[in-house]
């Protein structure tokens, strides 16, 4: 059984996490006080930029190795904010502030199970603990800028909140700009090629269309338009481009660039990716650590949601304590009992295997 001062200290680094404005791609105040809290246990560290990581006490390089990767960025305060989001203030029982949840609760719990292991001898595979930045804006100096630096990945945990549920699969995010192209004319004459007119083809194109494949645990692939617009200011003016954008979440079933080729040979419009790095990601259900949860009572699931665990090349698994309904919230919190649940959580998994 591991021991009160792992749930002590990993509520007082939450606690210093939340009264630090760490906001992706500004990380640089909580890297150093993850930096400091490595140090202070003794533990030697690696950083590169806003990242953290480091290796378990007896790391043998002929062993295999499990990741324990977590983001300590957040997004900006929701507007809705009644309390003060750098406050870290306990209420009946909950932990509020920025971050608290999405996912500072994952990342001390997984810090409090890697210091549970860190000077135990004998492991069957190596751990590195590795907290990282700008997962919130999919940012390329997060995880995929150390990644080369680590040693092999066999298994990945990667914190995020599922009230310590078993997310086993995770939908891959491709974002596409799309622009429909017409020809300027005055909107009193019967001329010109209207963009706009075009882009509703389209449109209701990525509405209505079915991806045939559905994944057993992640559905169907879903497309979505978010925004539309056009360079034309002039209320006569018929418009000669109408963009829009749309956001596709991609299952295992499907690679993105399979995904991306279905959809230029349907639409007319130009399509281009913003990026092809957030593919979709899971575990096989017999796998030991899907074996291993399961064994405790947990339940499998697929994600609809992206996290770092689509950048990672690696076998992955997501898990976590809290809830990803609070995330981005107003007034974000998460129970300090979720955090004992995480950290007993963490430990009874990688005990089934290390």
């Amino acid at each position: 059984m591991w021991n009160l001062q792992l749930y002590e200290d990993a509520v007082k680094l939450l606690k210093q996490l939340i009264a630090t404005p760490s906001f992706s791609r500004e990380e640089q105040g909580t890297a150093q006080i993850i930096g400091a809290m490595l140090a202070e246990k003794g533990v030697a560290y690696n950083q590169h930029l806003n990242n953290i990581w480091a290796q378990n006490k007896y790391f043998d390089p002929s062993k295999p190795t499990v990741l324990l990767n977590s983001h300590h960025d957040t997004v900006k305060p929701n507007p809705q904010y009644t309390r003060d989001p750098f406050s870290p203030d306990v209420v009946d029982g909950k932990l509020y502030g920025l971050g608290s949840n999405d996912a500072g609760g994952c990342l001390v719990s997984l810090i409090a199970a890697f210091l549970h292991f860190y000077e135990q001898p004998n492991l069957r595979y190596n751990l590195v603990i590795a907290p990282t930045a700008e997962e919130e804006v999919s940012g390329t100096n997060g995880i995929e800028s150390i990644l080369s630096q680590l040693p092999p990945i066999t298994l990945a945990i990667v914190g995020e909140p599922t009230q310590t549920q078993l997310a086993i699969a995770e939908k891959g995010l491709m974002v596409l700009d799309c622009t429909s192209h017409g020809k300027a004319g005055h909107a009193a004459r019967n001329e010109g090629e209207n963009a706009i007119y075009k882009a509703i083809q389209d449109i209701s194109w990525f509405r209505e269309y079915q991806f045939p494949e559905v994944s057993e645990t992640l559905g169907p692939v879903k497309m979505t338009v978010t925004v539309i617009n056009t360079s034309n200011k002039a209320h006569n003016v018929v418009p000669a481009d109408c963009s829009f954008v749309v956001d596709v979440r991609v299952t295992d079933k499907y690679t993105l660039e399979e995904v991306l080729a279905t959809i230029t040979q349907n639409v007319s419009c130009t399509v281009a990716p913003r990026s092809m790095r957030m593919r979709p990601s899971g575990i096989a259900l017999d796998h030991p650590i899907v074996q291993a949860g399961m064994r405790m009572g947990k339940t499998w699931y697929g994600s609809p949601t992206t996290s770092d665990q689509a950048l990672i090349p690696a076998t992955s698994i997501k898990i976590g304590p809290g809830d990803s309904a609070r995330s981005h919230t107003a007034d974000e919190f998460i129970y300090l009992e979720e955090i004992s649940q995480g950290i007993d959580t963490y430990i009874k998994l990688l005990s089934e295997i290390l």
